[in-house]
């Protein structure tokens, strides 16, 4: 069972969460919070699965929240999806660099929010499909001399790069498997092997580390 926490501000949108997880079998929502200093409490006392974390809330804001999730070596297993109305490039940098293990838009559809949750409680980042175009292009407008150099893409084998790739476009584990007709697990070993063999720690890193070692062009 995985356990849950929810953090808005709103108890309708709160109200309407429940509805959508709890119906699930393997999942169940443990606890709520309106702020972000409350929900940093509640991962404290109920130690859930996963958080879905709001950006937007009073006092604390879900950003900050996480970064103290993160911070606290209590909390190492807490995984957090941080949700906004609006899917902006700052955004989701903001979520990143906090720690976040995933992100999504408040309008996503059921099985889309279902599936994130299990993918990051199963150990996997994850980033909508437009929160990912919203990383690209702010990837691709930073200067080169702000960016760490990493090893080439060669370094890399070739379903590695292709896993790479898939990841780079916003394929979860399970669409790149149907993809390449291969096992999740084993997709899961690509990308464990790609992140380290780029020395990034996670996804959202890979994307943007893929997409200055292609040299792919601006869409």
């Amino acid at each position: 069972m995985i356990r849950l926490l929810l953090a808005d501000d709103h108890d309708l949108i709160r109200s309407g969460f429940r509805v959508l997880l709890d119906g699930e079998p393997d999942l169940a929502v443990i606890g709520e919070a309106r702020t972000g200093a409350e929900a940093v409490d509640r991962c404290r006392e109920l130690r859930p699965d996963v958080v879905l974390m709001d950006i937007q809330m009073p006092g604390q804001d879900g950003i900050e929240a996480t970064r103290r999730i993160r911070a606290d070596p209590d909390l190492a297993e807490v995984k957090v999806i941080v949700l906004t109305t609006f899917e902006l490039a700052e955004h989701v940098l903001h979520a990143v660099r906090a720690g976040a293990d995933g992100f999504l838009g408040k309008g996503c559809a059921a099985v889309d929010l279902h599936h994130a949750v299990r993918a990051v409680a199963a150990g996997a980042s994850l980033l909508s499909h437009r929160a990912t175009r919203q990383l690209l292009d702010t990837v691709r407008d930073l200067p080169d001399t702000g960016l760490t150099p990493r090893p080439p893409l060669a370094a890399l084998t070739t379903r590695e790069q292709q896993v790479a790739e898939l990841v780079a476009h916003g394929l979860s584990n399970q669409e790149i498997a149907e993809r390449l007709f291969l096992s999740p697990l084993t997709v899961k070993s690509h990308v464990s092997h790609a992140m380290t063999k780029l020395g990034v720690r996670d996804r959202a890193q890979l994307v943007a580390c893929y997409y200055r070692g292609s040299g792919t062009p601006r869409s």
